[in-house]
């Protein structure tokens, strides 16, 4: 099983910085966030082992959040080179989450995942300005995302 941090290099990778494209950390979360999800639907087992966290902003990874922290709004540049090895299954997640919502702003992402049920699952019972490390769960992911996801 990959770590979250490979996930967000694959993405990295996959933005077309020749075209004008660009990745900000949220909209870095967001995709890796998709991707775990398709991932425990049309491979029924998660991607990383890290948990997503439901924050104020959306989910979020703590070691992708610490890793690009720095970058704030900022366009994250391509990593240098991609040292992972990733199974065909797990490709050909990663490219479905691409193609899904890789053309998306982060605005959209943040606003999408905040509005769908294991985001605000996760934060029930919060105020929506209230910090929050509480985990959004597996299962609330693969219920939610089987009706939208062709396993």
């Amino acid at each position: 099983m990959k770590n979250s941090l490979d996930i967000a290099s694959y993405f990295l990778r996959r933005v077309d910085r020749e075209a004008g494209d660009t990745i900000s950390p949220l909209k870095l979360q967001k995709l890796v966030y998709y991707a775990q999800a398709w991932s425990l639907v049309l491979r029924n087992k998660p991607l990383f082992v890290q948990d997503i966290e439901a924050w104020v902003s959306g989910p979020v990874v703590r070691d992708v959040w610490d890793e690009y922290l720095a970058y704030k709004y900022r366009d994250i540049p391509a990593p240098a080179y991609l040292d992972i090895e990733l199974a065909e299954d797990e490709i050909e997640v990663l490219e479905e989450v691409w193609n899904a919502y890789g053309e998306l702003s982060a605005k959209r992402l943040q606003d999408l995942t905040k509005s769908e049920t294991p985001w605000l699952n996760a934060r029930q019972g919060l105020e929506p300005a209230q910090k929050s490390t509480n985990v959004i769960s597996h299962d609330d992911m693969k219920l939610y995302y089987a009706e939208f996801v062709e396993a």
